[in-house]
């Protein structure tokens, strides 16, 4: 079997620690890891397999001094920016998982599951984008019922866990939580989140847009949804930050052209690649954050027709974010660029 160098920048961040994890796991066909941070992770180790790898500072000639096929960029959108051309230059593959090349029209924007082809596209730029956490768990579920039933319109609101903010914003949760166990919350000052976390809900993730009035998070959700499924729908966001440390929730409500039929809706899910269906009203069965975190499948429940419209589905899903929405859908494009190149 064929085996690849893969470079990991941001390897000391969750994301990267992620990646190494699932490449791992998913015995992914590594020949070695070049393990890439800033100058003051140097000196700091990752684990693969057993084996401690001393962290390299990012620079312009690491790539050229160490070459690799596959290059895992987790660092941050200024850090693709500026690094991910020598990766290019030196031969590799690039999977961003930052926002910088996301809305790139010489960039595919990729979930396997959804629009595998257009990896293909990446001979123009050597880069593949990694969708948005949010954006990549609604597409898993609105890709087979778009093909059945013809969906006109999406409403989401997400209940976005700490971890979306990094180990930082688990940090800060962990920490306000233990503030309030010692009746100091009063006096508890955020700095990752622009409120405290802790017993409280914050509708808003990153900055605000002046003009629509939505956060780019909401923003990210609608164009990335758009650019993977290759339509032109309508979708409207609302994305909230809770006081859950990992795996993101979704509550969605699905507009069709088409008449939805509720079991062969469900059975269409069920029958996905890495989505699973816990919807059993009777036993109180639904997808929550503490069942889905550390998985990699897309859970999905609560699924029921509006009550005025046939035409209009409600659904309920959960998926860990740095895994579904960050490392394991980035390993997935590995290997499906590894399909493709034989």
């Amino acid at each position: 079997m064929k085996t690849f160098r893969i470079a990991i920048v941001g390897a000391t961040g969750a994301v990267g620690e992620e990646l190494l994890r699932v490449l791992e796991e998913q015995k992914f066909p590594v020949a070695s890891i070049l393990a890439l941070a800033s100058k003051n992770s140097v000196g700091k180790k990752v684990e693969f397999k057993g084996e401690n790898i001393p962290v390299k500072e990012l620079s312009k000639t690491v790539f050229k001094e160490n070459p690799v096929d596959i290059a895992f960029f987790s660092a941050g959108g200024s850090i693709s920016a500026e690094f991910a051309k020598y990766a290019v230059e030196a031969g590799a593959v690039v999977i961003d998982n930052t926002s910088y090349f996301r809305m790139d029209k010489d960039v595919p924007l990729v979930v396997p599951e959804v629009n595998s082809d257009d990896i293909k596209l990446y001979k123009k730029t050597g880069i593949i984008a990694n969708p948005n956490c949010s954006t990549i768990q609604m597409v898993h579920i609105l890709k087979p019922l778009d093909d059945l039933y013809d969906l006109k319109r999406v409403d989401v609101s997400t209940y976005q866990a700490a971890s979306g903010a990094g180990m930082k914003g688990m940090k800060e949760l962990s920490d306000g939580l233990q503030s309030f166990f010692a009746f100091k919350l009063n006096d508890f000052k955020a700095k990752v989140f622009p409120y405290t976390l802790a017993l409280n809900l914050i509708p808003q993730i990153d900055s605000f847009d002046e003009l629509s009035l939505y956060t780019k998070e909401e923003l990210k959700m609608v164009n990335e949804t758009q650019k993977i499924l290759h339509k032109k729908l309508a979708i409207s966001a609302t994305c909230v930050r809770v006081p859950v440390l990992r795996s993101h929730s979704e509550s969605m409500s699905l507009t069709f052209k088409k008449e939805v039929d509720l079991n062969e809706a469900k059975q269409a899910l069920k029958k996905h690649k890495h989505i699973k269906v816990i919807d059993d009203i009777k036993k109180q069965k639904y997808p929550m954050p503490l069942f889905a975190s550390d998985t990699d499948d897309t859970y999905v429940g609560r699924m029921r027709l509006d009550l005025n419209s046939k035409k209009i589905l409600h659904l309920w899903c959960v998926a860990d974010q740095i895994r579904v929405g960050a490392a394991t859908n980035a390993v997935r494009i590995a290997k499906q660029f590894i399909r493709l190149k034989k």
